[in-house]
């Protein structure tokens, strides 16, 4: 009896011990994930379009697999609504609390054609009403900034480069003693942008603000990776989503659905400009594509050109083929909210 209850004296304890080295082991992956998530603070124009809703979905879904870390949602565009939207995409994928900004002052005011965002407003729940609502984009930006390591922080715009304009010709105040540009500097490693068509174009995103393009484009501290319009143009996404019957009340499906009938060219899936954005600005470049570097040069009218003997910047240019890149967007954006 007794060299039973000593057996089972040893087995309990090394249960105990096992218990102990994986939970320690799970800290340690935990800890080494985190350490691995990419820190993204995104900036979108969230309404004109809607590729805008797949790319916050995609988002979401890399952030539940560890693989991104979400600093922040920014509105680039200032229609009334746009804050409670970014909200309700938040609080569906259980994030409810990332800081939202949205520009005051001189900002595009443009909203959806197709009035999903008056659908997902009306159906789903958000806790912000206003965009008075939530802080100025530029003091969300320094302050999220502020508080990031040294060139830890990958912005992703894929927008309208108001809000960049701004944060670059902010000064020091009481969140940091920096300037916006010497915040920049210290704080951001990447900056990836949905914007221009290469080598030569007019595109959406940088015409609707070129001036602001044209500075920021010009006077970025950073590296930064243009997911041109053509990336997108040719990666067809949503259809599948909206004809997912195994997935209810999600306010991603409901906006492929309410749009894609809407327009022929998006009886196949809508053109994916924004998430191409995010999936390189979380997983990198390779292996979807290679880089061709140089610089832009945007003109006032908000159209662009490529100068091949610049640095500093690259676009992308197709090295899978857009079918592959948009089954792995399918996979993503009709990923589910962790329960």
């Amino acid at each position: 009896m007794k060299f039973h209850k000593k057996n089972s004296l040893i087995a309990s304890l090394s249960f105990a011990v096992i218990c102990f080295m994986a939970a320690c082991a799970s800290s340690g992956d935990a800890k080494e994930s985190s350490a691995r998530a990419a820190s993204i603070i995104f900036d979108s124009d969230i309404g004109p379009d809607y590729d805008d809703v797949g790319a916050i979905a995609l988002l979401h879904a890399l952030a539940d697999s560890g693989e991104a870390k979400i600093l922040a949602t920014i509105a680039s565009n200032k229609y009334e609504g746009i804050a409670a939207v970014l909200n309700v995409y938040n609080t569906y994928f259980k994030r409810p609390d990332i800081p939202i900004g949205v520009p005051v002052g001189a900002a595009v005011d443009m909203r959806d054609g197709q009035h999903w965002t008056d659908t997902i407003l009306a159906k789903y729940p958000h806790t912000i009403k206003n965009n008075s609502d939530v802080p100025d984009a530029v003091t969300v930006y320094r302050k999220v900034l502020s508080q990031q390591p040294d060139q830890s922080v990958t912005i992703v715009t894929v927008g309208f480069l108001t809000n960049l304009d701004k944060l670059l010709n902010s000064k020091a105040d009481d969140i940091s003693p920096l300037s916006g540009k010497e915040l920049v500097t210290q704080k951001v490693k990447l900056l990836v942008s949905m914007a221009g068509k290469f080598p030569e174009g007019r595109e959406f995103n940088v015409f609707q603000d070129s001036t602001a393009s044209v500075a920021v484009f010009n006077n970025w501290p950073t590296k930064i990776i243009f997911s041109g319009f053509e990336i997108g143009w040719n990666v067809k996404t949503g259809l599948p989503l909206s004809q997912n019957e195994s997935i209810e009340n999600s306010p991603v499906k409901d906006v492929f659905r309410i749009c894609i009938p809407q327009s022929k060219d998006d009886s196949q899936g809508r053109m994916s400009w924004d998430e191409t954005a995010v999936l390189v600005a979380v997983r990198g470049y390779d292996p979807y594509y290679t880089l061709q570097s140089g610089k832009i040069k945007v003109a006032a009218d908000g159209s662009n050109t490529w100068d091949s003997t610049g640095s500093g910047q690259d676009y992308l240019v197709e090295k899978q083929s857009p079918q592959e890149v948009q089954q792995l967007i399918e996979q993503l954006m009709a990923h589910q909210p962790k329960q």
